[in-house]
């Protein structure tokens, strides 16, 4: 029972239609996410020999008490709305009930080291950090900021701690003679956080700095938790039971495990995995993955979780369908990248919702966003068991802090696809492979799956790694050969490429043409459309960049599905132009390829949209002389397109051009890229990766000053992995009324307003404005639904036309 005082003190104001919430509630359902956690992560393998045995111990003490600190009569009028800023931290004065309630010196430290900084870095943030704002204070002053207290809820408080830890199994020291009044709470907060500022002012090893951030993490997960009422997935859908349950769905099928799928699902530790298109890799690294997640959980009573890290938003998401669909089980599989609320809208409206109904103002759609932006918030609270992510969302561990630390405690102990590693550059790869070797010392089982994986990716991703790796090689199928490989000596907007096109689309075949910018793209496709148009109706000619609307972007995607997908009793003759955003984001089947010259990884996928069930003879994939272009930011540097440097472009081109007329398979094109990457520029470019993985790792993953802030580093990170998002000046009426329709449920509104955002490179910014009132950066451009954003009007020497390096 809560004593009268303290039943009056609140944790939190009202908000989202739910009353205040009193400061015992959230104090009790922090320590029950904190033991959730516990469950869900088992016994960690990378902690400091001091905390190790007491570190879920020291969390749910530090989820119990954190916010003792919020008594202060200024804490209160604030949440109530009377005063609008208290302006002090609440954790330093939480700190004031730890010495007497917890015996062990270590454990106090820890417990006090986590109470203190789940909100704010100890150090590297002036003006925020707790040793800018109380590093010069004495204990009257401290007592002046923090203002009155109600006294008898400092006793009353302290009692409950005790009494709640000792109901929960938790340790507590002895009760002291005297009951803790306001005057002792506030010098015991004032000494134990000096020591807590002192204890990690220097450079620390890196277990007990690592240890520190995922003491953090857990805390501040399981306040975050217990703030949004949320929980987590205890059940995990690839275990022990997933082989029956793929046995049953293959038998359904006619279909038996092939068997490289079998030698996976046998193999224990991390895994190379190199499989063809067709060959059922998906379903292989899927058993792997239940075999890990079944070790793993012997071995820490946790739950492991499993990740699915994939380049592109659209193949995130068909992953998730995929595995959706294979579960059976709604709510399992959480999708993690910046437009997952998108996601989820999009699954959550179907066909004929809002058709009696004017769309803009349509109820439906608005309680669709609302459950999509819900969903969303659970994944990002960590909640499903099965994830698939881009890796920017997992790599965002390594800004630890109170914002990011939670991501590497969800990540401990868990299993890792990594897919299509090939599509990132040096800097990019060179992260990802540090985190992987983080993700081991925490504990996790990591898979590199490709249909061509060159000897170069295998050997960084086997040095990478301390424990062996097992490679398994889908050799020996009998797959039937899909492409017949041309070459063609002029560049692909030469008008004898433009008759060749013309020339398939009389043959009532599906052809996709891919350049290598937005410019030629728009070029081939104001050419070639109206012809095409004018034989097989309207629609029957698309293009998709990366420049559209979201709204109209997710239209186009699915009128290509529906044209050209791999369903083969709705395929139908037409055109497709695209860049290189078709190359792995949806499941196409075209029955030629044209395309621009490019890197033998970016051409290989290109060639994987067409005849991709192997239904038909081998198909053509054409490929086109490159042009070599320089680029403004790199003079005297050649590049196909402007786009790709020309040493990988130039080798690719001299072996198919070596190959042309000849039937290929994957089994060419390892080899193919195994040639490539033994030239000088492919030793260059393995050195350029390793040294991006070493300084990643020093510079991030070390955690020596656990404590000081990176913020700095955010931006950075933004603009390595995101880019930005503007609309249109056009739209900014329509953007606002979207935000409105759904009143007073901001977030849902954000979401459908979110179909109006274009996708730009990260430095356009510059040629954006930033709305304040809308929190949107506006555009002026010119712009086409079925053509996309064909300019912008900026500044003259920075104005971006489509063709650009983006």
């Amino acid at each position: 029972m809560t004593p009268v005082e303290l039943a009056s003190v609140r944790a939190k104001s009202s908000r989202d239609g739910r009353p205040p919430e009193p400061l015992t509630d959230h104090l009790v359902a922090t320590r029950a996410a904190a033991r959730q956690l516990s469950h869900r992560v088992g016994t960690l393998p990378c902690l400091d020999d001091g905390l190790r045995p007491l570190f879920w111990t020291a969390v749910e003490l530090a989820a119990l008490t954190h916010d003792g600190g919020k008594l202060p009569t200024g804490f209160q009028d604030m949440l109530a709305g009377r005063i609008r800023v208290w302006g002090e931290r609440h954790e330093v004065l939480s700190l004031g009930f730890l010495p007497s309630l917890i015996h062990d010196p270590d454990l106090l430290r820890w417990v006090a080291t986590a109470v203190a900084t789940h909100h704010r870095p100890l150090y590297g943030e002036p003006g925020r950090d707790l040793m800018g704002l109380y590093g010069d204070c004495d204990v009257a002053e401290l007592r002046k900021r923090i203002g009155p207290i109600p006294p008898r809820a400092v006793p009353e408080l302290e009692e409950w701690f005790r009494h709640t830890a000792q109901a929960e199994g938790l340790p507590m020291a002895d009760p002291p003679r005297a009951q803790l009044d306001t005057a002792t709470l506030l010098e015991t907060a004032y000494g134990l956080l000096g020591a807590v500022l002192e204890q990690w002012e220097e450079r620390v090893a890196p277990d007990r700095g690592l240890t520190a951030v995922l003491l953090q993490g857990a805390v501040t997960l399981a306040d975050h938790l217990s703030s949004a009422h949320g929980w987590l997935s205890l059940t995990q859908p690839l275990d022990g039971s997933f082989r029956t349950l793929l046995d049953r769905r293959f038998a359904d099928q006619g279909r038996t495990l092939r068997p490289h799928q079998v030698r996976a699902e046998t193999r224990r530790g991390h895994l190379l995995l190199r499989a063809p298109t067709g060959s059922g890799k998906t379903e292989a690294v899927l058993l792997w993955a239940a075999t890990q997640v079944t070790d793993l959980a012997q071995e820490t009573g946790g739950v492991p979780r499993v990740f699915f890290v994939l380049p592109y938003l659209s193949s995130i998401n068909a992953m998730a369908d995929r595995l959706q669909d294979l579960f059976q089980a709604p709510g399992t599989v959480g999708v993690a990248h910046s437009k997952a609320a998108s996601y989820h809208l999009a699954a959550s409206i179907a066909p004929e919702d809002g058709d009696e109904t004017d769309q803009d103002n349509d109820p439906c759609r608005v309680d669709a966003a609302t459950k999509a932006v819900s969903r969303a918030a659970a994944t990002k609270l960590f909640h499903e068991s099965v994830r698939v992510a881009t890796p920017y969302q997992l790599l965002r561990a390594a800004l630890a802090g109170p914002a990011h630390s939670g991501i590497l405690i969800d990540a401990a102990n868990s299993v890792f696809v990594l897919d299509e590693l090939h599509v990132y550059d040096p800097q990019r790869l060179g992260c990802i492979l540090a985190s992987a070797r983080l993700w081991e010392r925490l504990g996790g089982r990591i898979a590199v799956v490709s249909a061509t994986l060159p000897d170069v990716l295998s050997d960084l991703f086997t040095q990478t790694l301390t424990h062996p790796v097992h490679l398994v090689d889908a050799e020996g199928l009998d797959l039937p050969p899909r492409h017949r490989l041309r070459t063609r000596d002029h560049h692909l907007t030469d008008p004898s490429a433009l008759t060749e096109i013309r020339s398939r689309l009389t043959r009532d075949a599906s052809v996709l043409v891919v350049a290598n910018n937005v410019a030629q793209a728009l070029e081939l496709f104001e050419e070639l459309a109206p012809d095409v148009e004018e034989r097989y109706g309207e629609g029957s000619a698309l293009l998709l960049h990366s420049r559209f609307r979201r709204g109209d972007r997710n239209g186009i995607e699915q009128n290509i599905r529906d044209r050209f997908g791999t369903d083969l009793r709705n395929r139908r003759p037409g055109l497709l132009v695209a860049t290189q955003c078709v190359e792995v984001s949806l499941d196409l089947d075209f029955d030629v390829l044209l395309t621009a010259a490019a890197p033998l990884e970016a051409l290989l996928q290109r060639f994987g949209r067409v005849n991709r069930l192997a239904a038909r003879l081998p198909a053509d994939v054409i490929v086109h002389h490159p042009c070599w272009t320089t680029r403004r930011n790199a003079p005297g540097a050649d590049y196909a397109d402007g786009i790709y440097p020309r040493e990988p472009v130039e080798t690719a081109w001299q072996l198919l051009a070596a190959h042309a007329d000849a039937v290929v398979d994957e089994a060419n094109a390892t080899a193919w890229l195994n040639h490539i990457y033994a030239t000088t520029w492919g030793a260059s470019w393995r050195e350029e990766v390793r040294d991006y993985c070493e300084a990643f790792t020093r510079r991030l993953l070390t955690f020596r000053r656990p404590f000081d802030s990176r913020s700095e580093l955010t931006a950075v990170f933004d603009e390595l992995f995101d880019g930005t998002e503007a609309i249109l000046a056009n739209d900014r009426d329509a953007y606002a009324d979207a935000l409105a329709q759904a009143s007073g449920q901001p977030k849902a509104g954000r979401l459908l307003a979110d179909e109006y955002l274009i996708p730009m490179p990260y430095w356009a910014g510059r040629l954006s404005g930033y709305d304040k009132k809308l929190q949107v950066r506006i555009i002026d451009g010119d712009y086409d639904p079925q053509l996309g954003l064909r300019a912008v009007r900026g500044p003259a020497q920075s104005t971006y036309h489509p063709g650009e390096v983006l």
